[in-house]
């Protein structure tokens, strides 16, 4: 019977045991309120059309493309040195693509800038009915059949376009279609303050819708 009752009345922890433990309770919540509170902080002080770009500011990636079907004038490293021009990744599958492929028609139009097409991963012979029903913007176009050169200027997909010094360095990347509003608040009066020597970017940002 004593035995029973010794058995029913075993002793409270001693409070030195359950205070950290209370404390623990009350830390671990908090803490993980903080931290998710200063990520939701930063993420609202950042403009979501603007993401973090290893490539600005870089010489173009060496590379040397053959030209698309139909054309004589393939795409290299080489050729955007000299000029202050754009580089376009394009395809014939892709429908954003043709969004924005009336504003290269009318830049090509106007003079404005000379334009580079990079064709991503398309069949020769549809990329070269694509251009010839859409018409042809670009001054030298390269066949990137495979895709390879598109990852080392770190494209995620088409279309995208980039702003490209005459010193061959990479200082402006826009993700997604371009827009009229794009071209005017942002890609041409880039163009020409490089071709005023106003400098090129410091930081390294991409652009997207």
């Amino acid at each position: 019977m004593a035995h029973a009752e010794q058995a029913g009345t075993a002793d409270p922890p001693p409070a030195t045991v359950r205070r950290p433990l209370g404390r623990l309770l009350v830390i671990l919540p908090l803490a993980g309120t903080i931290v998710v509170g200063a990520a939701l902080a930063w993420s609202l002080t950042r403009n979501p059309r603007e993401i973090p770009s290893a490539l600005v500011g870089k010489p173009v990636p060496t590379f040397d493309l053959p030209a698309v079907e139909g054309r004589s004038a393939g795409l290299s490293s080489a050729d955007l040195a000299g000029e202050v021009s754009l580089v376009n990744v394009f395809a014939s599958w892709c429908t954003a693509c043709r969004e924005e492929h009336p504003l290269f028609m009318a830049l090509k139009a106007e003079g404005a800038v000379p334009i580079h097409g990079l064709n991503y991963k398309d069949k020769p012979a549809d990329a070269a009915e694509w251009l010839d029903k859409l018409g042809d913007p670009y001054t030298r176009t390269g066949a990137d059949r495979d895709g390879r050169v598109a990852i080392d200027w770190g494209v995620y997909g088409v279309p995208e376009t980039f702003v490209v010094s005459a010193e061959g360095r990479i200082v402006h990347k826009h993700i997604g279609p371009l827009t009229r509003r794009d071209l005017d608040e942002t890609i041409l009066p880039l163009v020409r303050r490089l071709r005023t020597g106003a400098g090129e970017p410091q930081a390294g940002t991409e652009r997207k819708p």
